[in-house]
């Protein structure tokens, strides 16, 4: 960050008093600006024993499969935000469950949170951010198309959840291999 987003000045990365870390600060205002992780929020919406996916219409990963998600906007619950981006991507409706994976993306500065959803009606299809919007059963996934490393984590999870009938609370770091 070059200029101050308050007062327009140059900004100096250095550590404020009582904090620990470099900040961009603005020593004509006084303003510590503040850089956090991005929060990513999705679904995992069934119907009758398959997962509905996306084919994604945009970068990065065009062309891969993925569950709906996206950036959480500010004003939005997780709920909210994940319910949007769900719509957005798939042109349809689900009904929210509960909190269901939770993966920590550091080298990106990111944290995505998913919930399990239900479709309300199988009305899906494509949207300016989704080539092709499919439901698929286990062993029809795309296994080799998926666009992230999340992704085929949270599936073989919940495959594995729904034949045990629990569905708890998956939390995990993506780390990048060295």
């Amino acid at each position: 960050m070059k200029y101050c987003s308050v007062c327009g000045s140059l900004t100096v990365k250095k550590i404020p008093e009582g904090d620990n870390r470099e900040r961009y600060c603005c020593e004509n205002c006084g303003a510590i600006h503040y850089t956090n992780p991005k929060v990513i929020v999705g679904t995992v919406p069934v119907l009758n024993n398959s997962v509905l996916l996306c084919k994604r219409a945009i970068e990065p990963r065009y062309g891969k499969w993925t569950l709906p998600g996206g950036f959480l906007e500010n004003g939005e619950t997780l709920e909210e935000g994940a319910f949007r981006e769900t719509f957005e991507e798939t042109n349809t409706e689900v009904e929210m469950s509960h909190l269901y994976g939770i993966f920590n993306v550091p080298q990106i500065n990111q944290v995505f949170m998913f919930y399990l959803s239900k479709l309300v009606k199988d009305d899906f299809s494509a949207t300016s951010e989704s080539l092709e919007v499919q439901l698929f059963k286990e062993e029809e996934i795309p296994w080799d198309e998926l666009a992230f490393p999340y992704i085929p984590i949270l599936l073989k999870k919940f495959f594995l959840d729904m034949k045990s009938g629990e569905y708890k609370l998956l939390t995990e770091t993506i780390k990048r291999k060295e």
